[in-house]
């Protein structure tokens, strides 16, 4: 049996995933990121392998290093943009899915998906934090509660409270305040998805969005901007059955793959 790689470096964490030959996913692994790419890379690699029952990176017949930090994936044939990763990720997973947002650590995309997995188009938003998993853990951090905890706490609001300021830093400013005044926390938090699932909304229409979408990336766990996105998009956000995290990872995986299994044939 032959096995296939896929390690998706991002800003904020780090994941990878490994594939046989049928394309069955036979590990997968997700940490935080360190400052160091490689070492980042190696990690999530060493962790993989392992639950795999592999021993080396050289145990991998192919490997394609994606995301921020794809040039450092030690021993990965070669790499490939996110983007495109994130769409055959998606693709292999739900087929019928023909647009994305995602929602990393630093940015935010929205991408058209073609019926043969490849990107129809894309825009992507990397000018500003808001609405990324870096501003989520600045509200989170102005709420004192979890990541987990913010996401779920704008699902018990009957009323929302505006955020106004698009800048992070003014954002986090804002809603101290608004918490200061004792004001609703759960309206609150409904106020920042709402401002998030807003931002996305570009996004979604320059990636054809039409009557559903999902959403990949860490922050496609947080059920409250999951709920916020169909309310403001007006369109259905389809679940994975797979960690939408992982998304990047398993889409580089396949492309692996199929490269490897293609390089056997020649």
């Amino acid at each position: 049996m032959k096995y296939f790689g896929g390690c998706d470096v991002g800003s904020t964490y780090t994941k990878t995933v490994i594939l046989d030959e049928q394309g069955k996913m036979v590990a997968s692994n997700t940490i935080k990121s360190k400052i160091n790419s490689r070492e980042s890379a190696e990690l999530s690699l060493k962790n993989a392998l392992n639950d795999a029952g592999l021993k080396e990176i050289s145990d991998l017949s192919y490997l394609i290093g994606t995301g921020y930090g794809r040039n450092k994936v030690p021993q990965a044939q070669e790499n490939i943009s996110e983007i495109s990763c994130h769409a055959m990720g998606v693709h292999i997973t739900n087929p019928e899915v023909e647009a994305i947002i995602d929602i990393g650590g630093q940015d935010v995309k929205g991408i058209a998906v073609d019926s043969d997995g490849t990107v129809k188009t894309f825009a992507m938003n990397d000018k500003c934090a808001a609405g990324t998993g870096r501003f989520f853990e600045s509200m989170a951090n102005a709420f004192e509660v979890s990541l987990d905890e913010f996401s779920k706490l704008s699902l018990t609001a009957k009323n929302v409270i505006p955020i106004t300021a698009q800048c992070t830093v003014f954002a986090e400013s804002e809603v101290i305040t608004l918490v200061g005044e004792g004001q609703p926390r759960d309206e609150i938090a409904a106020g920042i998805q709402q401002a998030v699932a807003k931002r996305c909304f570009v996004m979604a229409k320059k990636a054809g969005a039409k009557n559903s979408i999902t959403l990949t990336g860490g922050c496609a766990k947080n059920e409250g901007l999951k709920r916020a996105i169909e309310k403001v998009l007006r369109i259905k956000v389809i679940d994975l059955n797979i960690d939408p995290q992982l998304m990047g990872a398993l889409g580089a995986a396949e492309f692996a793959r199929q490269k490897g299994l293609d390089k056997e044939l020649l």
